[in-house]
């Protein structure tokens, strides 16, 4: 009876997981990275896309149909055009050929995959959990990830994100498996270290970020070699470099594009570390893996007060955890799991911080790259969760605890449905606000004039494309105008379109990179002349101008 309750709870958990990861899933308007996404997931290209000419928004149908390519000239798409290894889109692709007839939404197409992974990973989190430490650690983290705020918005979001948790979730089970071969029994085994090699293998094609979850492990399972360097099993060191060695070769076709995506101006945006943000930033990422209250876009009064709660909730929460995991550490049959995955979190986040205060490259900015170590920090989080438990219940505390996990279960709940109506991890660049506020005149012509300097630009544009489409109904005309060496280039082409018929234009100027007082007062689009609505300037990440054209 125990052991079918046991199960029970782990199908509900992935069965709730699942309704999270599903719920609203096409409601959010696509910004700049899932434009991305669809784009060469779709077979297509950026030269797919009209460039420096006016078209109808509703060619945009056109621009995001599906055309069939194989995973080459993706690979080769992706090479050329963007800065990501190819696995995930060729999967995307064929995703989207074998489901396209059942589900018309290419909306809800590009983001259900990223949520069957994220479903899958509360699944694979409940294994490395089991491995690890216990049934009942397992099934705890498997509730932490259906319910985290976190693992729902990697789910909803047309990005390899998921799919990269889901084999360093495996790759972990892996590690756990090697250690306890090496360490523990006395042996080898062979289908273990294939096992490790090929989620590795299949990792690196999936993120670049999966280099860091890969010497994480790598480093970890060498120190644990050192340590026992006079117990190990015969053959464990050749295996372990026959292993690495496949790795390295079965990823060199790929080495030479991931040097030159090092280099390439879509990195740019990254911008450098102010002093210790970094490190608050981390932290705050960790709270958002647990609850997510809505602090974005809200009133500083209602935004301060949110985040205080966030604070205190889940630095309580961490510190009862780190407390289980500290009396984790000090049982024998565990305290290798312990080390394991501790090693493996600390040594991605020694990464992060190398990258960082090392290269100026500020990625704990981004809460997403948290990736990478977050199915760890669950593991463990989840496996200190249940230790501290058990001491509670030793110490005649359990209604205590039991009130402690049902408040836990439902903020994390509640974080998830915030998440899902957009009250948290809201897109960036705003595509849906862009679109509200440049229709605010829906029975005037529409013009929206990118300027573009790079294909970022142009994806950037797209997810406004589609905002205004979705928004307007498809009226309304768009163009991306390039932009360098400067935007009086931008001037020129507007000045010399076609006349049009219209004897009003509404005409709005997303300029990336253009100071407010660097728009021009007076435009002209073919023989109108149109003036700037000094009233009508809004920033969201980028800036976009309103001038009024009249005959």
């Amino acid at each position: 009876m125990v052991r079918r309750l046991h199960y029970l709870a782990l199908a509900g958990a992935i069965a709730l997981g699942a309704i999270l990861r599903f719920w609203h899933l096409d409601s959010k308007f696509l910004w700049l990275d899932e434009v991305i996404t669809a784009i060469f997931s779709l077979g297509r290209n950026y030269y797919d896309v009209p460039l420096d000419v006016v078209f109808p928004l509703e060619r945009l149908e056109q621009i995001f149909s599906f055309q069939p390519a194989s995973c080459s000239q993706i690979a080769n798409n992706l090479a050329s055009q963007s800065t990501h290894p190819p696995l995930f889109f060729c999967l995307m692709h064929s995703w989207f050929e074998w489901i396209n007839p059942v589900a018309p939404n290419w909306v809800w197409t590009l983001r259900a995959l990223s949520a069957v992974f994220g479903t899958i990973a509360i699944a694979a989190i409940y294994l490395l959990n089991t491995t690890a430490f216990s049934p009942t650690a397992g099934l705890m983290a498997a509730v932490m990830m259906a319910v985290s705020p976190f693992g729902v918005y990697l789910s909803q979001e047309a990005r390899h994100y998921t799919l990269p948790v889901l084999a360093i979730t495996l790759s972990l089970v892996g590690l756990l498996q090697i250690q306890r071969d090496l360490f523990v029994r006395r042996r080898s085994r062979l289908e273990i270290w294939v096992f490790w090699a090929i989620v590795n293998i299949i990792g690196l094609y999936i993120h670049y970020f999966f280099i860091l979850a890969l010497a994480s492990e790598v480093v970890t399972l060498l120190a644990l070699m050192y340590w026992y360097r006079h117990n190990l099993p015969r053959h464990s060191v050749l295996a372990f470099c026959l292993t690495m060695l496949a790795i390295l070769v079965s990823f060199m076709p790929w080495l030479p594009t991931l040097v030159a995506h090092f280099t390439r101006p879509e990195t740019s945006w990254i911008p450098t570390p102010h002093n210790v943000a970094p490190i608050y930033q981390i932290f705050a990422s960790w709270l958002l893996m647990i609850v997510a209250l809505p602090v974005e876009n809200q009133p500083l009064a209602i935004a301060i007060l949110f985040s205080l709660v966030m604070l205190l909730f889940g630095s309580w929460v961490m510190w009862r955890s780190y407390r289980g995991i500290k009396n984790l550490a000090q049982l024998p049959v565990v305290n290798l799991s312990v080390f394991t995955l501790a090693s493996f979190t600390c040594i991605v986040l020694l990464e992060f911080l190398t990258i960082v205060y090392g290269l100026h490259k500020d990625i704990t900015i981004v809460p997403r790259y948290n990736f990478v170590y977050y199915p760890s920090f669950i593991a463990l989080f989840a496996a200190g969760l249940v230790n501290a438990d058990i001491k509670f219940k030793q110490n005649n505390f359990f209604t205590i605890s039991g009130n402690f996990y049902y408040l836990l279960f439902i903020s994390s709940l509640l974080s998830c449905i915030l998440v899902v109506f957009n009250f948290g991890f809201q897109k960036p660049y705003n595509p849906a606000q862009v679109a509200t506020n440049i229709i605010q005149e829906p029975t005037i012509p529409l013009l929206v004039v990118v300027g573009y300097k790079d294909y970022q630009d142009v994806a950037l544009g797209l997810s406004f494309a589609l905002a205004l489409d979705r928004v307007n109904f498809g009226r309304g005309e768009f163009a991306f105008f390039k932009r360098s060496p400067g935007y009086n280039l931008v001037w020129q082409k507007l000045a010399q379109l076609p006349s049009i018929e219209a004897s009003k234009l509404n005409l709005w100027v997303v300029a990336p990179g253009l100071r407010r007082r660097d728009y021009p007062l007076n435009l002209q689009v073919g023989q109108i002349d149109c003036n700037i609505d000094l009233q009508q300037h809004f920033r969201l990440g980028v800036p976009y101008q309103l001038y009024r054209c009249r005959r």
